[in-house]
């Protein structure tokens, strides 16, 4: 997983931030302001920088333009200006407040993948899962799943011990052009249960949906 540094100056949206990174497995440090933000970037190695533009100090365009390490701005700023600014720096997203948590971490993993600085490789309970080669193998023995019960699993893996409802996984793993019905996502969630031995790792959340939970 990553080493992200959080640079919010709002104490609540930082702390929401980085209880969400924490439950999907990365590491991060949480700074309020451009200066700290740039002298803590500059003495330890991060893989990503979720960064405010409206910041103490320095703002997060001057912030950016000390730095070499991939970012995603979050901001309230939505002009388009804004947004040319940002990229043409050198951003690799921009995201506009309010924002949905899981996008956010969606965006991550794809900035992430780009940069190679996400672990393609996911281990737990002697079960691995490649997601680059999008193998999965247990104790050495590769276990046969139909490409959307990878999708499905990729989902699961990417947003860990976060539950995701039913018609939130449809949008994930089957894309938003999807109309089939819910029951689908159950099927297919046995399914991975029974292939994978999972059965007290992808829990139910009634009412809801599925969480899968790795213990940290």
């Amino acid at each position: 997983m990553a080493h992200i540094l959080i640079v919010e100056d709002d104490r609540d949206i930082n702390d929401l931030i980085a209880r969400n990174l924490k439950l999907v497995g990365h590491s991060f440090l949480q700074t309020y302001d451009g200066i700290t933000a740039t002298s803590t970037a500059s003495e330890e190695d991060f893989d990503l920088i979720l960064l405010d533009v409206m910041l103490p100090g320095l703002d997060g365009f001057e912030v950016i333009q000390k730095l070499s390490i991939p970012t995603i701005f979050i901001t309230a700023k939505d002009g388009l200006s804004d947004r040319l600014t940002g990229l043409s720096l050198g951003a690799d997203d921009y995201i506009v407040k309010p924002f949905e948590m899981l996008e956010l971490l969606a965006r991550i993993e794809a900035v992430l993948r780009r940069t190679q600085k996400n672990s393609t490789a996911f281990v737990l309970d002697g079960t691995m899962v490649n997601m680059t080669t999008r193998t999965v193998t247990i104790k050495g023995r590769e276990i046969d799943l139909s490409p959307k019960e990878m999708d499905l699993l990729e989902v699961l893996i990417r947003n860990q011990n976060i539950a995701l409802s039913r018609e939130k996984l449809l949008e994930l793993a089957w894309g938003y052009d999807y109309f089939g019905e819910t029951r689908t996502v159950d099927n297919h969630i046995q399914k991975l249960r029974s292939k994978l031995g999972w059965e007290e790792r992808i829990k139910t959340i009634y009412k809801l949906g599925y969480r899968l939970e790795v213990k940290r």
